[in-house]
Protein backbone atom coordinates (compact mmCIF):
# COMPACT_ATOMS: atom_id res chain seq x y z
CA UNK A 1 0.00 0.00 0.00
CA UNK A 2 3.04 2.29 1.10
CA UNK A 3 4.58 1.99 -2.48
CA UNK A 4 1.29 2.26 -4.09
CA UNK A 5 0.55 5.60 -2.72
CA UNK A 6 4.00 6.77 -3.41
CA UNK A 7 3.35 5.86 -6.88
CA UNK A 8 0.50 7.60 -7.36
CA UNK A 9 1.01 10.52 -5.51
CA UNK A 10 4.53 10.86 -7.75
CA UNK A 11 2.45 10.36 -10.95
CA UNK A 12 -0.21 12.88 -9.48
CA UNK A 13 2.89 15.18 -8.95
CA UNK A 14 4.04 15.29 -12.34
CA UNK A 15 0.80 16.19 -14.02
CA UNK A 16 -0.09 18.75 -11.13
CA UNK A 17 3.75 20.25 -12.12
CA UNK A 18 2.50 19.92 -15.86
CA UNK A 19 -0.44 21.70 -14.87
CA UNK A 20 0.88 24.48 -12.72
CA UNK A 21 4.20 25.30 -14.99
CA UNK A 22 2.10 24.71 -18.31
CA UNK A 23 -0.76 27.45 -17.30
CA UNK A 24 1.61 29.82 -15.44
CA UNK A 25 3.84 30.11 -18.53
CA UNK A 26 0.47 31.08 -20.80
CA UNK A 27 -0.82 33.01 -17.96
CA UNK A 28 2.51 35.08 -17.45
CA UNK A 29 2.78 35.62 -21.38
CA UNK A 30 -0.57 37.34 -21.17
CA UNK A 31 -0.21 39.26 -17.93
CA UNK A 32 3.37 40.59 -20.13
CA UNK A 33 1.52 41.45 -22.78
CA UNK A 34 -1.76 43.02 -20.97
CA UNK A 35 1.01 45.29 -18.54
CA UNK A 36 2.41 46.71 -22.03
CA UNK A 37 -0.90 47.67 -23.33
CA UNK A 38 -2.94 48.64 -20.41
CA UNK A 39 -1.82 51.33 -17.88
CA UNK A 40 -1.12 50.87 -14.18
CA UNK A 41 -4.48 52.54 -13.08
CA UNK A 42 -6.51 49.92 -15.40
CA UNK A 43 -5.09 47.15 -13.25
CA UNK A 44 -5.49 49.70 -10.04
CA UNK A 45 -9.39 49.55 -10.67
CA UNK A 46 -9.28 45.77 -11.26
CA UNK A 47 -7.31 44.75 -8.00
CA UNK A 48 -10.04 47.24 -6.06
CA UNK A 49 -12.30 44.75 -6.12
CA UNK A 50 -10.48 41.49 -5.58
CA UNK A 51 -11.56 41.72 -1.61
CA UNK A 52 -15.24 41.84 -2.24
CA UNK A 53 -14.81 38.91 -4.91
CA UNK A 54 -12.69 37.25 -2.92
CA UNK A 55 -14.86 36.74 0.62
CA UNK A 56 -17.84 36.28 -1.71
CA UNK A 57 -16.23 33.28 -3.58
CA UNK A 58 -15.47 32.16 0.68
CA UNK A 59 -19.04 31.71 0.70
CA UNK A 60 -19.35 29.42 -2.31
CA UNK A 61 -16.04 27.50 -1.49
CA UNK A 62 -17.77 27.25 2.30
CA UNK A 63 -15.24 24.60 3.72
CA UNK A 64 -16.93 21.65 2.40
CA UNK A 65 -14.58 21.17 -0.92
CA UNK A 66 -11.76 20.54 2.04
CA UNK A 67 -13.99 18.07 4.21
CA UNK A 68 -14.97 16.27 1.23
CA UNK A 69 -11.27 15.32 0.58
CA UNK A 70 -10.60 15.01 4.08
CA UNK A 71 -13.09 12.79 4.83
CA UNK A 72 -12.17 8.96 3.66
CA UNK A 73 -15.51 7.63 3.35
CA UNK A 74 -17.61 10.21 1.07
CA UNK A 75 -20.45 8.63 -0.48
CA UNK A 76 -22.26 10.30 -3.45
CA UNK A 77 -24.76 11.75 -1.52
CA UNK A 78 -22.35 13.99 -0.18
CA UNK A 79 -20.81 15.16 -3.50
CA UNK A 80 -24.72 15.74 -4.21
CA UNK A 81 -25.23 17.86 -1.71
CA UNK A 82 -22.38 19.90 -1.20
CA UNK A 83 -22.55 20.98 -5.39
CA UNK A 84 -26.21 22.14 -4.93
CA UNK A 85 -25.46 24.37 -2.11
CA UNK A 86 -22.63 25.59 -3.76
CA UNK A 87 -24.98 26.61 -6.64
CA UNK A 88 -28.01 27.89 -4.54
CA UNK A 89 -24.92 29.70 -2.87
CA UNK A 90 -23.48 31.28 -6.09
CA UNK A 91 -26.95 32.76 -7.20
CA UNK A 92 -27.41 34.25 -3.42
CA UNK A 93 -24.47 35.92 -2.86
CA UNK A 94 -23.89 36.75 -6.28
CA UNK A 95 -27.36 39.20 -6.09
CA UNK A 96 -25.77 40.34 -3.09
CA UNK A 97 -22.91 41.89 -4.87
CA UNK A 98 -24.45 43.33 -6.86
CA UNK A 99 -26.81 44.81 -4.89
CA UNK A 100 -23.38 45.99 -2.67
CA UNK A 101 -22.49 47.56 -6.44
CA UNK A 102 -23.45 51.32 -5.68
CA UNK A 103 -21.81 51.29 -1.90
CA UNK A 104 -18.75 49.70 -3.00
CA UNK A 105 -18.27 52.47 -6.15
CA UNK A 106 -18.80 55.66 -3.59
CA UNK A 107 -16.15 54.28 -1.03
CA UNK A 108 -13.55 54.16 -3.98
CA UNK A 109 -15.48 57.11 -5.46
CA UNK A 110 -15.08 55.27 -8.30
CA UNK A 111 -18.18 55.17 -10.84
CA UNK A 112 -17.28 52.75 -12.76
CA UNK A 113 -16.94 49.94 -10.60
CA UNK A 114 -20.68 49.63 -10.43
CA UNK A 115 -20.80 47.76 -13.88
CA UNK A 116 -17.82 45.63 -13.49
CA UNK A 117 -19.06 44.48 -10.25
CA UNK A 118 -22.14 43.60 -11.83
CA UNK A 119 -20.16 40.98 -14.64
CA UNK A 120 -18.21 39.87 -12.78
CA UNK A 121 -20.78 38.50 -9.99
CA UNK A 122 -21.41 35.96 -12.98
CA UNK A 123 -17.94 34.40 -12.17
CA UNK A 124 -19.47 33.35 -8.81
CA UNK A 125 -22.34 31.54 -10.34
CA UNK A 126 -20.12 30.06 -13.41
CA UNK A 127 -17.43 28.70 -10.84
CA UNK A 128 -20.26 27.06 -8.19
CA UNK A 129 -21.22 24.49 -11.02
CA UNK A 130 -17.42 23.21 -11.05
CA UNK A 131 -15.95 23.39 -7.74
CA UNK A 132 -16.79 19.53 -6.91
CA UNK A 133 -15.84 18.43 -10.35
CA UNK A 134 -12.15 20.37 -9.11
CA UNK A 135 -12.56 18.71 -5.39
CA UNK A 136 -13.29 15.45 -6.71
CA UNK A 137 -10.24 15.03 -9.51
CA UNK A 138 -8.42 16.56 -6.52
CA UNK A 139 -9.15 14.16 -3.98
CA UNK A 140 -8.54 11.11 -6.61
CA UNK A 141 -5.25 12.77 -7.67
CA UNK A 142 -6.29 13.07 -11.01
CA UNK A 143 -4.46 16.38 -12.49
CA UNK A 144 -4.40 15.29 -15.55
CA UNK A 145 -8.17 16.72 -17.01
CA UNK A 146 -7.08 19.25 -14.46
CA UNK A 147 -4.43 20.40 -16.50
CA UNK A 148 -5.94 19.93 -20.29
CA UNK A 149 -8.82 22.09 -18.71
CA UNK A 150 -6.83 24.94 -16.96
CA UNK A 151 -4.46 25.19 -20.66
CA UNK A 152 -7.43 25.52 -22.80
CA UNK A 153 -9.16 27.83 -20.82
CA UNK A 154 -6.07 30.75 -20.18
CA UNK A 155 -5.30 30.17 -23.96
CA UNK A 156 -8.64 31.15 -24.86
CA UNK A 157 -9.67 33.80 -22.41
CA UNK A 158 -6.17 35.03 -22.54
CA UNK A 159 -6.66 35.79 -26.17
CA UNK A 160 -10.15 37.25 -26.06
CA UNK A 161 -8.22 39.77 -22.70
CA UNK A 162 -5.36 40.64 -24.92
CA UNK A 163 -7.31 41.19 -28.23
CA UNK A 164 -9.73 43.76 -26.35
CA UNK A 165 -6.56 45.46 -24.84
CA UNK A 166 -5.63 45.82 -28.23
CA UNK A 167 -8.86 47.23 -29.50
CA UNK A 168 -8.57 50.12 -26.86
CA UNK A 169 -11.18 48.28 -24.00
CA UNK A 170 -8.91 49.35 -21.54
CA UNK A 171 -10.00 47.61 -17.75
CA UNK A 172 -13.03 46.24 -19.36
CA UNK A 173 -10.38 43.52 -21.48
CA UNK A 174 -9.51 42.48 -17.81
CA UNK A 175 -13.16 42.06 -16.51
CA UNK A 176 -14.39 39.96 -19.60
CA UNK A 177 -10.91 37.49 -19.42
CA UNK A 178 -12.07 36.87 -15.85
CA UNK A 179 -15.34 35.84 -16.66
CA UNK A 180 -14.55 33.83 -20.15
CA UNK A 181 -12.11 31.79 -18.20
CA UNK A 182 -13.98 30.77 -15.98
CA UNK A 183 -17.01 29.69 -17.81
CA UNK A 184 -14.61 28.18 -20.17
CA UNK A 185 -13.15 26.30 -16.99
CA UNK A 186 -16.28 25.48 -15.55
CA UNK A 187 -17.89 23.70 -19.35
CA UNK A 188 -14.51 21.71 -20.02
CA UNK A 189 -14.51 20.31 -16.09
CA UNK A 190 -18.21 19.18 -17.14
CA UNK A 191 -17.03 18.06 -20.99
CA UNK A 192 -13.83 16.12 -19.61
CA UNK A 193 -15.07 15.03 -16.25
CA UNK A 194 -17.50 11.94 -15.96
CA UNK A 195 -18.73 13.27 -12.85
CA UNK A 196 -22.56 13.93 -12.59
CA UNK A 197 -25.02 14.95 -9.85
CA UNK A 198 -27.90 13.18 -9.19
CA UNK A 199 -30.88 14.39 -8.04
CA UNK A 200 -30.25 14.07 -4.23
CA UNK A 201 -30.16 16.14 -1.71
CA UNK A 202 -28.89 15.38 2.27
CA UNK A 203 -28.45 18.09 5.13
CA UNK A 204 -27.26 15.17 7.35
CA UNK A 205 -24.49 14.68 5.07
CA UNK A 206 -23.66 18.64 5.19
CA UNK A 207 -24.06 18.63 8.83
CA UNK A 208 -21.68 15.42 8.96
CA UNK A 209 -18.79 17.69 7.14
CA UNK A 210 -19.68 20.72 8.96
CA UNK A 211 -17.69 20.53 11.78
CA UNK A 212 -14.49 20.73 9.75
CA UNK A 213 -15.49 22.53 6.80
CA UNK A 214 -16.81 24.98 8.83
CA UNK A 215 -13.88 25.68 10.46
CA UNK A 216 -11.95 25.73 6.78
CA UNK A 217 -14.96 28.10 5.44
CA UNK A 218 -14.18 30.44 8.22
CA UNK A 219 -10.34 30.36 7.77
CA UNK A 220 -10.93 31.08 3.97
CA UNK A 221 -13.36 33.91 5.07
CA UNK A 222 -10.56 35.77 7.09
CA UNK A 223 -7.76 34.80 4.73
CA UNK A 224 -9.80 36.38 1.66
CA UNK A 225 -10.61 39.45 3.28
CA UNK A 226 -6.53 40.15 4.77
CA UNK A 227 -5.03 38.65 1.87
CA UNK A 228 -6.82 41.93 -0.32
CA UNK A 229 -7.09 44.17 2.88
CA UNK A 230 -3.44 45.62 1.73
CA UNK A 231 -5.44 46.88 -1.75
CA UNK A 232 -7.99 47.84 0.04
CA UNK A 233 -6.39 50.58 2.35
CA UNK A 234 -3.62 51.10 -0.57
CA UNK A 235 -6.60 51.94 -2.95
CA UNK A 236 -8.79 53.83 -0.25
CA UNK A 237 -5.71 56.06 0.78
CA UNK A 238 -3.30 56.31 -2.72
CA UNK A 239 -4.24 55.79 -6.04
CA UNK A 240 -5.25 52.50 -8.49
CA UNK A 241 -1.88 53.88 -10.25
CA UNK A 242 -0.37 53.46 -6.67
CA UNK A 243 -2.61 50.36 -6.08
CA UNK A 244 -1.30 48.98 -9.63
CA UNK A 245 2.35 49.23 -9.29
CA UNK A 246 1.80 47.27 -5.81
CA UNK A 247 -0.62 44.19 -7.40
CA UNK A 248 2.57 44.20 -10.30
CA UNK A 249 5.16 43.49 -8.05
CA UNK A 250 2.81 41.20 -6.00
CA UNK A 251 2.05 39.06 -9.27
CA UNK A 252 5.29 38.70 -10.32
CA UNK A 253 6.82 37.72 -7.18
CA UNK A 254 3.44 34.84 -6.74
CA UNK A 255 4.05 33.40 -10.18
CA UNK A 256 6.78 31.47 -9.36
CA UNK A 257 5.83 30.77 -5.75
CA UNK A 258 2.32 29.94 -6.75
CA UNK A 259 3.87 27.21 -9.09
CA UNK A 260 5.92 25.33 -7.01
CA UNK A 261 4.21 25.61 -4.25
CA UNK A 262 0.97 24.96 -5.35
CA UNK A 263 1.80 21.95 -7.29
CA UNK A 264 3.05 20.42 -4.12
CA UNK A 265 0.70 21.67 -1.96
CA UNK A 266 -1.92 20.14 -4.22
CA UNK A 267 -0.81 16.67 -4.09
CA UNK A 268 0.39 16.90 -0.38
CA UNK A 269 -2.95 17.87 1.46
CA UNK A 270 -4.57 14.58 0.04
CA UNK A 271 -1.79 12.42 0.48
CA UNK A 272 -1.24 13.93 3.80
CA UNK A 273 -4.65 13.21 4.47
CA UNK A 274 -4.62 9.55 3.50
CA UNK A 275 -1.66 8.42 5.98
CA UNK A 276 -2.99 10.76 8.78
CA UNK A 277 -3.14 8.31 11.21
CA UNK A 278 0.67 7.35 10.76
CA UNK A 279 2.06 9.88 12.76
CA UNK A 280 5.90 8.43 12.01
CA UNK A 281 5.04 8.30 8.56
CA UNK A 282 3.24 11.70 8.29
CA UNK A 283 6.31 13.76 9.72
CA UNK A 284 8.71 12.30 7.07
CA UNK A 285 6.31 12.98 4.55
CA UNK A 286 6.21 16.79 5.70
CA UNK A 287 9.76 16.38 6.04
CA UNK A 288 10.11 15.95 2.70
CA UNK A 289 7.64 18.24 1.08
CA UNK A 290 9.21 20.80 3.12
CA UNK A 291 13.05 20.07 1.61
CA UNK A 292 11.64 19.61 -1.71
CA UNK A 293 9.35 23.12 -1.75
CA UNK A 294 12.01 25.57 -0.73
CA UNK A 295 15.29 23.56 -2.81
CA UNK A 296 13.05 25.29 -5.57
CA UNK A 297 11.58 28.35 -4.52
CA UNK A 298 14.83 29.95 -2.09
CA UNK A 299 17.09 30.05 -5.40
CA UNK A 300 13.97 31.48 -7.37
CA UNK A 301 12.78 34.19 -5.01
CA UNK A 302 16.69 35.38 -4.31
CA UNK A 303 17.59 35.55 -8.15
CA UNK A 304 14.39 37.16 -8.43
CA UNK A 305 15.17 40.11 -6.06
CA UNK A 306 18.35 40.62 -8.20
CA UNK A 307 17.43 40.63 -11.26
CA UNK A 308 14.20 42.79 -10.33
CA UNK A 309 14.89 46.05 -12.24
CA UNK A 310 16.16 44.37 -15.47
CA UNK A 311 13.00 42.20 -15.37
CA UNK A 312 10.76 44.97 -15.31
CA UNK A 313 12.03 47.09 -17.98
CA UNK A 314 12.54 44.06 -20.67
CA UNK A 315 9.43 42.49 -19.83
CA UNK A 316 7.06 45.40 -18.83
CA UNK A 317 9.25 48.44 -19.42
CA UNK A 318 9.94 51.73 -18.11
CA UNK A 319 6.41 52.77 -16.88
CA UNK A 320 6.68 50.07 -14.69
CA UNK A 321 9.83 50.84 -13.00
CA UNK A 322 8.77 52.28 -9.64
CA UNK A 323 7.17 48.62 -9.15
CA UNK A 324 10.85 47.15 -8.58
CA UNK A 325 11.17 47.62 -4.44
CA UNK A 326 8.58 46.31 -3.95
CA UNK A 327 8.62 43.32 -6.10
CA UNK A 328 12.22 43.04 -3.90
CA UNK A 329 10.66 43.06 -0.74
CA UNK A 330 7.44 40.67 -1.98
CA UNK A 331 10.93 38.46 -2.37
CA UNK A 332 11.54 37.95 1.05
CA UNK A 333 7.55 36.81 1.65
CA UNK A 334 7.53 34.94 -1.59
CA UNK A 335 10.18 32.62 0.35
CA UNK A 336 8.40 32.21 3.70
CA UNK A 337 5.06 31.35 1.83
CA UNK A 338 6.42 27.58 1.12
CA UNK A 339 6.67 26.64 4.70
CA UNK A 340 3.89 27.93 5.97
CA UNK A 341 1.69 26.17 3.18
CA UNK A 342 3.23 22.48 4.33
CA UNK A 343 2.85 23.16 7.80
CA UNK A 344 -1.05 24.17 7.60
CA UNK A 345 -1.44 21.40 5.11
CA UNK A 346 -0.33 18.43 7.94
CA UNK A 347 -2.62 20.40 10.10
CA UNK A 348 -5.50 20.22 8.12
CA UNK A 349 -4.69 16.98 6.69
CA UNK A 350 -5.13 15.54 10.59
CA UNK A 351 -8.91 17.34 10.68
CA UNK A 352 -7.62 19.85 13.00
CA UNK A 353 -9.27 22.48 11.12
CA UNK A 354 -9.97 23.69 15.43
CA UNK A 355 -6.38 24.43 15.23
CA UNK A 356 -6.08 25.95 12.13
CA UNK A 357 -8.76 28.24 12.75
CA UNK A 358 -6.96 29.06 16.09
CA UNK A 359 -3.21 29.98 14.39
CA UNK A 360 -4.84 32.07 11.28
CA UNK A 361 -7.10 34.46 13.71
CA UNK A 362 -3.56 35.01 15.43
CA UNK A 363 -2.11 35.97 12.05
CA UNK A 364 -4.30 38.28 11.12
CA UNK A 365 -4.69 40.07 14.47
CA UNK A 366 -0.94 40.86 14.06
CA UNK A 367 -2.12 41.99 10.40
CA UNK A 368 -4.19 44.54 11.81
CA UNK A 369 -1.34 46.01 14.49
CA UNK A 370 0.62 45.99 11.47
CA UNK A 371 -0.64 47.63 9.38
CA UNK A 372 -2.24 50.41 12.08
CA UNK A 373 1.39 51.13 12.66
CA UNK A 374 3.25 50.99 8.91
CA UNK A 375 0.21 52.77 6.90
CA UNK A 376 0.99 56.42 7.85
CA UNK A 377 4.59 55.70 6.39
CA UNK A 378 3.32 54.56 2.83
CA UNK A 379 3.66 51.27 0.69
CA UNK A 380 7.60 50.41 1.56
CA UNK A 381 6.47 50.54 4.54
CA UNK A 382 3.49 48.18 4.81
CA UNK A 383 5.30 45.72 2.93
CA UNK A 384 8.45 45.34 5.83
CA UNK A 385 5.07 45.07 7.74
CA UNK A 386 3.92 42.03 6.35
CA UNK A 387 7.49 40.40 6.54
CA UNK A 388 7.25 41.09 9.86
CA UNK A 389 4.02 38.82 10.13
CA UNK A 390 5.28 36.35 7.62
CA UNK A 391 8.43 35.56 10.32
CA UNK A 392 6.17 35.41 13.26
CA UNK A 393 3.29 33.40 11.22
CA UNK A 394 6.55 30.80 10.42
CA UNK A 395 6.45 30.35 14.56
CA UNK A 396 2.60 29.87 14.84
CA UNK A 397 2.12 27.42 12.16
CA UNK A 398 5.13 25.86 12.73
CA UNK A 399 4.02 25.06 16.74
CA UNK A 400 1.42 22.91 16.04
CA UNK A 401 3.17 20.56 13.77
CA UNK A 402 5.71 20.25 16.53
CA UNK A 403 3.06 19.71 18.92
CA UNK A 404 1.20 16.99 16.72
CA UNK A 405 3.93 15.53 14.72
CA UNK A 406 7.03 16.28 16.94
CA UNK A 407 8.76 18.14 14.05
CA UNK A 408 9.80 20.99 16.06
CA UNK A 409 10.96 24.30 14.56
CA UNK A 410 14.65 23.46 14.85
CA UNK A 411 14.20 20.73 12.86
CA UNK A 412 12.63 22.54 9.75
CA UNK A 413 14.86 24.95 10.03
CA UNK A 414 17.71 22.92 9.86
CA UNK A 415 16.03 20.86 6.72
CA UNK A 416 15.80 24.49 4.96
CA UNK A 417 19.12 25.76 5.52
CA UNK A 418 20.84 24.07 3.41
CA UNK A 419 18.84 25.50 0.56
CA UNK A 420 19.18 29.09 2.47
CA UNK A 421 22.54 28.81 2.51
CA UNK A 422 23.22 27.71 -1.67
CA UNK A 423 20.63 30.14 -2.52
CA UNK A 424 22.76 33.42 -0.79
CA UNK A 425 25.46 32.07 -2.59
CA UNK A 426 24.21 31.87 -6.10
CA UNK A 427 22.85 35.28 -5.16
CA UNK A 428 26.26 37.13 -4.93
CA UNK A 429 27.19 35.24 -8.28
CA UNK A 430 24.44 36.53 -10.24
CA UNK A 431 24.67 40.12 -8.29
CA UNK A 432 28.00 40.50 -8.82
CA UNK A 433 27.07 40.42 -12.92
CA UNK A 434 25.93 44.00 -12.42
CA UNK A 435 29.40 44.82 -12.23
CA UNK A 436 30.31 42.99 -15.81
CA UNK A 437 30.70 45.45 -18.87
CA UNK A 438 26.89 44.28 -20.06
CA UNK A 439 25.15 47.20 -21.10
CA UNK A 440 22.05 45.59 -22.60
CA UNK A 441 19.61 45.18 -20.12
CA UNK A 442 18.38 41.56 -22.29
CA UNK A 443 21.70 40.46 -22.08
CA UNK A 444 22.31 40.88 -18.32
CA UNK A 445 19.04 39.81 -17.64
CA UNK A 446 19.86 36.45 -19.72
CA UNK A 447 23.46 36.26 -18.22
CA UNK A 448 22.27 36.54 -14.90
CA UNK A 449 19.19 33.75 -15.26
CA UNK A 450 22.36 31.32 -16.66
CA UNK A 451 24.17 32.00 -13.91
CA UNK A 452 22.31 31.54 -11.34
CA UNK A 453 20.75 27.98 -12.75
CA UNK A 454 24.49 26.52 -13.50
CA UNK A 455 25.57 27.85 -10.76
CA UNK A 456 23.09 26.82 -8.07
CA UNK A 457 22.34 23.31 -9.47
CA UNK A 458 25.94 22.73 -9.74
CA UNK A 459 26.58 23.33 -5.98
CA UNK A 460 22.80 20.84 -5.21
CA UNK A 461 24.87 18.77 -7.10
CA UNK A 462 28.49 19.14 -5.49
CA UNK A 463 26.84 18.56 -2.04
CA UNK A 464 24.45 16.18 -2.79
CA UNK A 465 21.42 17.71 -1.69
CA UNK A 466 18.98 15.26 -0.84
CA UNK A 467 16.14 16.54 -2.34
CA UNK A 468 17.88 17.66 -5.39
CA UNK A 469 19.29 14.27 -6.23
CA UNK A 470 15.66 12.67 -5.58
CA UNK A 471 14.56 14.87 -8.20
CA UNK A 472 17.29 13.84 -10.38
CA UNK A 473 16.96 10.20 -10.30
CA UNK A 474 12.62 11.03 -10.76
CA UNK A 475 13.71 12.76 -13.72
CA UNK A 476 16.23 10.01 -14.82
CA UNK A 477 13.83 7.07 -13.95
CA UNK A 478 10.39 8.74 -16.27
CA UNK A 479 13.35 9.44 -19.27
CA UNK A 480 14.02 5.49 -18.96
CA UNK A 481 10.80 4.61 -19.13
CA UNK A 482 9.88 7.36 -22.17
CA UNK A 483 12.79 5.57 -24.00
Amino acid sequence: MSVELKNKALRALLWSAAERISLQGIQFVISILLARFLMPEEFGLIAMLAIFIAIADSFINSGFGHALIQKQRATHVDECSIFYFNVIVGFIVAALLCFSAPWIADFYNQPQLTLMIYALSLNLIFSAFGLVQVTLLSKYLNFKIQQKVSVISAIASGTIGVTMALKGFGVWSLVIMQLSNTLFRTSLLWLFNTWRPSWTFSFEALRSMFAFGSRIFLVGLINAFFVNIYNLVIAKLFSPMALGFYVRAESLQQLPVNTVAGVINQVTFPVFSAIQDDKPRLKRGVSKALTMMVLIVFPMMVGLAIVAKPLVLVLLTEKWLPSVPYLQLFCVLGMLHPIHLINLSALNAQGRSDLFVRVEVLKKFLTIIIILITYRWGITAMIYGQIIVSFLSFYLNAYYTQKLLDYSIIEQIRDFIPSLALAGIMGVGVYALQYASITDELVLLIAQIITGVVLYSGMCYLFRISSFMEILKLIKSRGDRIV
